[in-house]
């Protein structure tokens, strides 16, 4: 046996020891009879050529494994997966929130001004709610999407202002109708000259999250009065499976042709390497819209649930 296979099985043995005796450097040191500093070495030199392979027996490490794996299928910057199994729906839901806050939270902790943007929904709103108040007043929360209906009312999930009032930071709305009467009428909108620097300051925005909603009888446009059943028939007839900040989408990610398209009001997401959007959606029922999201690459971040994760990459 040569010095180096000598010194090989010497680290094989010291990581055996540590990883999976449980032994301490100085229980390795005196049973092999070198220092604790040598045996601290063979357990560096036994990761450092190739002896030694970890696997986490829990549901966090699997969770970061999809993660990992959704990353380089869709180019993601940043992904996070939680465990979801056993739980129910609400407790998957709740899991995604406290997750997304995470995530946010390492943006806004940055004493640099920042201008995030912020679409709209509840799990948007979950996340936001579980976040702890961080005082950033330099920081700037921006509207992406109009929050008024079509009868003039505005959707509870106004989260910009949530996000505002946790940083204590200003707020910009976007001060439009999601959809415009007709496209005179939108065009009115969007001229406005306070329209005009909000969209603006929305297309700087440093990271922005949204989430990503489905199309069905009952989902959130239509509940809250932003689209019509018969919208809602034409989009899903029209191969619609989901939507991004008003914009509709097929199972290709490719917008969908639809006479809601000349009416949308929103700001469309812009992802870049250091303009992460990051999308909180997560559930069986999103499944297919996070595919066709990722697929159409309007996000380049997202926060899950294994199961969706585990379909997303199937």
């Amino acid at each position: 046996m040569s010095k180096n296979d000598k010194k090989m099985d010497l680290a094989a043995r010291a990581a055996w020891m540590y990883y999976v005796a449980g032994q301490t450097q100085n229980e390795i040191a005196e049973a092999l009879g070198v220092s604790r500093q040598v045996a601290q070495r063979l357990v560096a030199s036994a990761i450092d050529n190739g002896l030694v392979s970890v696997h986490i027996s829990h549901s966090v490490g699997r969770c970061m494994e999809l993660a990992s794996q959704l990353q380089k299928r869709f180019g993601l910057g940043i992904c996070q997966v939680v465990p979801g199994q056993g739980m129910t729906p609400a407790g998957i839901s709740h899991a995604i929130a406290v997750a997304g806050a995470e995530v946010m939270t390492q943006f806004i902790r940055s004493e640099e001004p920042m201008i995030i943007g912020v679409g709209s929904g509840r799990s948007l709103k979950a996340a936001i709610d579980e976040l702890a108040d961080i005082e950033r007043p330099q920081h700037s929360s921006v509207s992406l999407i109009g929050a008024i209906a079509s009868d003039g009312s505005c959707t509870r999930y106004d989260v910009p202002l949530l996000m505002a009032q946790k940083t204590q930071g200003r707020y910009f709305i976007l001060p439009a109708p999601l959809f415009a009467d007709g496209e005179e009428d939108r065009a009115m909108w969007c001229n406005h000259r306070i329209y005009r620097t909000v969209s603006e300051k929305a297309s700087q925005a440093n990271v922005t999250f949204i989430g990503i909603g489905t199309i069905e009888p009952g989902c959130p446009l239509h509940k809250d009065g932003f689209i019509s059943l018969e919208d809602v028939e034409t989009l899903t007839n029209s191969g619609a499976v989901g939507e991004v900040l008003g914009h509709f989408i097929g199972q290709d990610g490719q917008r969908i042709d639809s006479g809601l398209n000349s009416r949308l009001t929103s700001v469309g997401p812009h992802p870049h390497d250091n303009q992460p959007v990051i999308a909180l959606a997560g559930g069986a029922d999103k499944q297919i819209a996070i595919r066709a999201a990722l697929e159409g690459r309007w996000i380049n971040g997202l926060v899950t649930d294994e199961a969706c994760a585990q379909e997303l990459l199937g």
